[in-house]
């Protein structure tokens, strides 16, 4: 089953005001270049606005990365959304989507990710947060906290080898239709069940 999710089609949204081209700009060179990379002067730069114009939407870098945790937050309360409507059920969304497609969910993801290695709390706090969130609606799907950590451990090394390692030609077939169906199918046998 393939998900069809503006979420998940691979595109980018274009950002459609100065604000926004500032998070992209600040999530890529988060990505790109790291939290020292990712000046001020850099991020206004990338997103096509003045160093004023930059600091009249976010006053300080401090409010740049509010500004991106609160980003990050709102897309991945339009994740949960996603995933509980899932019409093939929580812990199938959970796995097929457990790859990095390039989307604006996946950016925010990575770019936090970078600010966390760099021990910023405010991104460590949101990702762990984020992933007991992720915890609570398989725990709740599959009925079994143990189970649910399992999923939740093996989308997380899905999301790793695809996002942080750059999952290599050789590596894709991991993520491929076929081996996410056996990989779920696995899955509802250590369950004993078919997880929701």
């Amino acid at each position: 089953m393939s998900l069809s999710s503006s979420r998940y089609d691979g595109g980018m949204p274009r950002p459609d005001s100065a604000r926004d081209r500032i998070l992209v700009a600040y999530e890529d060179l988060l990505i790109e270049s790291g939290e020292r990379g990712a000046t001020l002067e850099a991020v206004a730069a990338r997103a096509g606005v003045s160093k004023g114009g930059l600091l009249y939407h976010f006053g300080s870098k401090d409010a740049l990365t509010e500004g991106l945790i609160d980003r990050l937050l709102a897309l991945t309360e339009e994740d949960v959304v996603l995933m509980q409507a899932a019409p093939a059920g929580v812990v199938d969304y959970m796995v097929r989507t457990s790859v990095n497609v390039g989307s604006a969910f996946d950016r925010a993801l990575i770019a936090a990710a970078r600010l966390a290695q760099t021990s910023d709390p405010r991104a460590s706090t949101a990702l762990a947060s984020i992933r007991d969130r992720w915890l609570g609606i398989v725990t709740e799907a599959t009925g079994d906290e143990t189970l649910a950590r399992a999923i939740v451990l093996i989308s997380d090394g899905l999301y790793y080898n695809s996002a942080l390692l750059g999952m290599s030609t050789a590596g894709a077939e991991d993520t491929s239709e076929e081996r996410l169906d056996q990989l779920i199918a696995v899955i509802a046998r250590l369950g004993g069940h078919t997880t929701g």
